[in-house]
């Protein structure tokens, strides 16, 4: 059987110690299941050594490529980034944290069959924090009774998705709600999900971009603001990607950090 092509990227902010392990452990398990594959890292800004870890990559591995943002523009921008520059028929994305074994997606292709447009991670148990697991599960309830979202884990950013999807997708958000629109838009044009159970681990560098009032504020605020949009007045605007214009975008204008996934 011939074998998917596959583009995988990474958004990543001040991940130097995790982000040398996912690109090598990425191009490893690419291998394994493609003939066809690239590597993407959006490096949002970051203000640690990101940046020179993934120019000495580059050098090493000839899969990878690297789209910076010049500042941090929030997770939603790095999002964006990473649709619009892949160029291959699946697109597989994961946070550059670590909290996700990027290995685990030799458990998602076989999934992809032909009824099947979208393959969703949910995590067999979160390792985080109490307060975290706490805010998590709120925020999720809410956002799965509100929105009507029918997967399990919407809230687990380990996701393989085919890239024609995207010609009915539609994508507006400018915070860390464009993972919820995502999930929505996906389901409201009746693509397809199939789901499979991975790992989630403690951090293990780094310090998370959410937790502090101001975004935790802003993390269940934005969802009134989409719901109303999605659901009420059912408007939204399709994401663009690469073959829509001459070259892949490489900053966005949008703000905003990652919900509390």
């Amino acid at each position: 059987m011939t074998r998917p092509s596959i583009s995988a990227f990474f958004p990543a902010y001040n991940d130097s110690g995790t982000i040398a392990s996912m690109v090598v452990m990425a191009d490893r398990t690419l291998r394994r299941v493609s003939d066809d594959y690239e590597i993407i890292v959006v490096n949002d800004g970051s203000k640690d050594h990101t940046g020179e870890v993934l120019s000495e990559l580059e050098t090493l591995c000839p899969s990878l490529r690297v789209v910076s943002h010049p500042a941090n523009r929030g997770y939603a921008a790095a999002l964006r980034t990473g649709f619009e520059s892949s160029t291959k028929d699946l697109i597989f994305y994961t946070d550059g944290d670590a909290q996700y074994d990027v290995r685990e997606l030799e458990l998602l292709v076989p999934l992809m069959t032909e009824g099947v447009d979208i393959v969703n991670g949910y995590k067999i148990s979160r390792s985080d924090p109490l307060h975290r697991i706490v805010i998590g599960k709120i925020y999720c309830w809410i956002i799965k009774l509100s929105f009507g979202i029918r997967i399990s884990d919407g809230d687990c950013d380990f996701r393989l998705i085919r890239r024609q999807a995207f010609s009915k997708m539609t994508l507006g958000s400018s915070s860390g709600t464009i993972c919820v629109e995502m999930i929505k838009s996906l389901q409201d044009s009746g693509m397809r999900f199939a789901e499979a159970p991975v790992h989630h681990y403690h951090r293990a560098y780094g310090e998370s971009q959410f937790f502090n009032f101001r975004r935790l504020f802003k993390t269940f605020i934005d969802p009134g603001a989409l719901w109303w949009r999605l659901v009420v007045r059912r408007e939204a605007r399709r994401v663009p990607l690469a073959s829509d214009s001459a070259s892949p975008a490489a900053s966005s204008k949008e703000e905003g950090q990652k919900a509390p996934g």
